[in-house]
């Protein structure tokens, strides 16, 4: 057990945490040169094509330190801010962490929320300043900056470049020397922290575990603490690029286990495996929560399937711990579900992944966040859905989440930067000059304001310099309203939003406008109105396909024209009173879009 060494990288978005992986693969020949690509551990498509990761990912390499054989697990973890509780996941099951800094850019927001999340937990901190072979890398500065961030000297920084190789192969010393091993009784009962799952068609659900004490091997009788499921262990063994079997894992070594499962509710992450003859005495704990910020629903394209829908969610959660869902019905689009996400982002992904891993295409309506609503009778009721909310005069007042946001920017952006949280409602609570150029701003901020294009805003006016991150504080009283939108007289309950007083007559009508420009034409007028309870406050109307049908009437009197015209137009009239307006992926799409 002394010579394992549990660590994780931790960083911002795009400051090389896949490709240092990369390198220390290469050092520790973990992978032959054939099987050796460009951020080998991200192997998610998607994950290539943006270029981020999206999933944290174990894999254990050998190293020889001095004579003695080590065993090292590694967690590649995602730098964006809605990937966040991968990275919590990742560091509950880790006794160090990589901090690796950008040394063109510097500390960012995201950098300092990880390493904040990993000192709570008491890992150890090895920094290490990337790509010093850059033209605009200014090693001197930001290794100062990371120096005053943790209270280390100049020379526990390590200088790398993890593209070209250069100062990786001391990293490996270092992580054997400082990091801790990890501390546990291989003589106790069993204690295993699952930490991932994933489900395999032919296998069933394979679940990814950390032992803290005692051992697991192949045959033995297991239990899940939360479900209290009993299960016979068929197949135990180590992460590497491949599952590799073995007896046995022990303690404070990560691998994985197959015992058969095949209905994906029974495995829950953060979940505690033990043995069924001698049990431990309680689970792990220290595991959070999943807090979803941003809620949607997501129905299927045919209506007959839902229950498919039902069954690839079910699959999907093991995959990715922090989506949530729970049934809902719509008028509009009949029945679905409810998710909750960490983010736009992390939406955008979770709709892309079904459509590609399940080949199941979703609905997705306007995303919102959850409101505490009281009411005249003096109850406190949690709203996910602009449609769950009770009638205007039944509500005494409407609370908001509010979040605590940090941005990380130049000096020279500072005015764009405070007029944008100003305009979405901000106060500044504090700011820090972390050197003569680079400034640090708390804001508190309502949730709602920044869930559309707060973050793709702020990147346009600092010109890709601002990073941002942002935790939830607590709920505010406002002024709230319910914004309706009406096609053709009946109310979308899909484009429904819960919107600030004073911004609901700009919202509402740049969404009509929007909603013109998307929606196809029909045989009859289509008014499209914006509404407030029942004050319509904008109005759009989309116009009619008309039929030349005085073409075949030529000559004659006057008359017979107005005849034809008026059988025409009785029979909009009865067709505009039975059609129905189909609204268009795109249009549920553009209203994210929509331009401040």
């Amino acid at each position: 057990m002394k010579n394992i060494r549990n660590f994780c990288i931790i960083a911002h978005i795009d400051h090389g945490k896949s490709t240092l992986a990369d390198r220390l693969l290469e050092l520790t020949q973990t992978l032959s040169a054939r099987d050796m690509d460009n951020q080998v551990l991200d192997d998610m498509d998607l994950e290539k094509e943006k270029g981020i990761t999206i999933k944290s990912h174990a894999i254990q390499m050998s190293y020889n330190y001095k004579g003695e054989n080590y065993v090292l697990n590694l967690i590649d973890t995602p730098g964006h801010v809605d990937f966040s509780y991968e990275v919590s996941r990742s560091i509950a099951s880790c006794e160090g962490a990589l901090l690796v800094v950008d040394a063109s850019q510097g500390v960012q927001a995201q950098t300092i929320s990880n390493l904040y999340m990993a000192i709570d937990h008491g890992l150890e901190i090895i920094p290490v300043l990337n790509k010093i072979d850059m033209e605009s890398a200014q090693v001197e500065v930001v290794t100062d900056e990371i120096c005053d961030l943790l209270g280390c000297s100049a020379e526990d920084v390590f200088k790398v470049s993890a593209r070209t190789g250069e100062g990786v192969a001391p990293i490996l010393d270092a992580i054997v020397e400082r990091i801790p091993a990890p501390e546990g009784d291989p003589q106790a009962p069993l204690q295993a922290l699952i930490f991932d799952s994933v489900f395999n068609p032919f296998r069933g659900v394979i679940a990814y575990f950390k032992v803290e004490n005692g051992s697991i091997s192949k045959g033995d009788k297991v239990k899940f603490f939360a479900t209290g499921m009993e299960y016979e262990v068929e197949e135990v063994g180590l992460l590497r690029m491949k599952l590799i079997p073995a007896q046995s894992v022990g303690c404070g070594d990560v691998g994985y286990v197959i015992t058969g499962i095949k209905s994906a509710v029974e495995v829950k992450v953060g979940d505690t495996i033990t043995h069924t003859q001698n049990p431990c005495a309680k689970a792990i704990a220290g595991f959070e929560e999943v807090k979803p910020m941003v809620f949607a629903g997501m129905y299927p394209v045919q209506a007959d399937k839902f229950e498919e829908l039902r069954t690839v969610l079910e699959k999907f959660k093991l995959n990715d711990a922090s989506f949530v869902y729970e049934p809902e019905s719509s008028l509009a689009l009949g029945s679905g579900f409810r998710c909750g996400f960490l983010g736009l982002l992390h939406l955008e992904i979770v709709q892309e992944r079904l459509y590609r891993e399940f080949d199941m295409d979703v609905i997705t309506t306007v995303p919102n966040v959850s409101y505490k609503v009281y009411t005249t009778q003096g109850e406190v009721m949690d709203v996910h859905n602009p449609s769950g909310l009770p009638s205007p005069t039944l509500i005494d007042h409407i609370e908001e989440p509010y979040i605590r946001a940090q941005i990380i920017s130049k000096t020279e952006f500072f005015g764009p930067i405070m007029k944008l949280c100003l305009d979405r409602r901000g106060t500044l609570i504090s700011q820090h000059y972390i050197t003569a150029d680079r400034v640090e701003l708390n804001y508190d901020m309502p949730l709602a304001e920044i869930v559309f294009d707060f973050y793709d805003k702020l990147k346009t006016i600092s010109k890709g310099y601002a990073s941002f991150d942002y935790h939830i504080i607590d709920f505010r009283p406002s002024k709230l309203v319910r914004l309706d939108i009406l096609l053709n007289g009946e109310p979308a309950d899909a484009l429904s939003t819960l919107i600030h007083e004073d911004n609901a007559y700009t919202f509402g009508r740049r969404m009509c406008e929007k909603l013109r420009e998307l929606i196809p034409r029909q045989q009859f007028d289509i008014p499209i109105q914006a509404a407030i309870g029942a004050k319509i406050i904008a109005r759009e109307t989309v116009k009619q396909l008309r039929k030349d049908v005085t073409a075949k009437c030529y000559g004659g009197d006057v008359t017979r024209k107005r005849k034809l015209l008026e059988k025409q137009k009785e029979g909009k009239k009865r067709m505009r009173q039975v059609g129905s307006v189909q609204v268009p992926q795109s249009a549920f799409m553009a209203v994210l879009k929509l331009d401040s």
